[in-house]
């Protein structure tokens, strides 16, 4: 009989199932039978790691969001301010989430559906990192190294294109008539994003 996994295996591998049904099917709509029947494990071991389908969800969710903010502090350190950084954060942004399918198709549900992560407590979450990335916008602006905008305004656009064009894969691959999600197409979206917010922040580019 193989030795059952070590109890840290376990739990992450249970994280990651959980992610891929709550992503694939929304929270209401998956059992934490299934859960575990996808981990190889009886639901009565599910809830020694996890109490509850909702402790289990928002776990999924924290941790994922615990990655995306320990990515945007890397890219946010260093730099010579202006453009430069600001890129780095909005690559950072791209490449995470084009690596995390199931958490943009998770965070979609949770702010359409409405799920058990009630929007006051995401917001807890998300709330310093929005503010963090609006204070050196706007510091930036002052410096005069980018150009006058509503900094906030300018987050949320950035937001809906990155998460938007991801999360409406099927449709917009109707759209365009290819698949968007090619490396080959996410890198001509990643350049044309870049390029628009570039167009509009730098002014290096007042010159050219």
């Amino acid at each position: 009989m193989a030795p059952a996994p070590e109890s840290g295996t376990t739990r992450t591998l249970i994280l990651a199932a959980a992610l891929r049904r709550f992503a694939d099917q929304g929270f209401a709509a998956t059992s934490l039978t299934e859960i575990a029947d996808d981990v190889g494990i009886k639901r009565p071991s599910l809830l020694h790691h996890f109490p509850s389908k909702e402790a289990l969800y928002r776990e999924v969710l924290v941790a994922e969001l615990a990655d995306w903010t320990s990515l945007v502090n890397v890219a946010v350190v260093g730099g010579s301010g202006g453009w430069e950084q600001a890129e780095r954060v909005l690559v950072a942004a791209f490449e995470y989430f084009e690596k995390h399918p199931e958490f943009v198709r998770l965070t979609r549900r949770e702010a359409i559906d409405g799920g058990p992560m009630l929007s006051a407590e995401l917001g807890a979450v998300l709330r310093p990192m929005f503010d963090r990335a609006v204070e050196f916008l706007e510091r930036e602006m002052d410096a005069g190294r980018l150009r006058r905008y509503d900094a906030a305004q300018l987050l949320l656009t950035g937001y809906g294109a990155v998460l938007s064009y991801l999360s409406d894969a099927p449709f917009i691959g109707d759209l365009i008539g290819h698949d968007p999600l090619s490396p080959d197409a996410l890198a001509a979206r990643r350049r044309h994003v870049l390029d628009l917010l570039r167009a509009a922040l730098d002014p290096e580019l007042d010159g050219r």
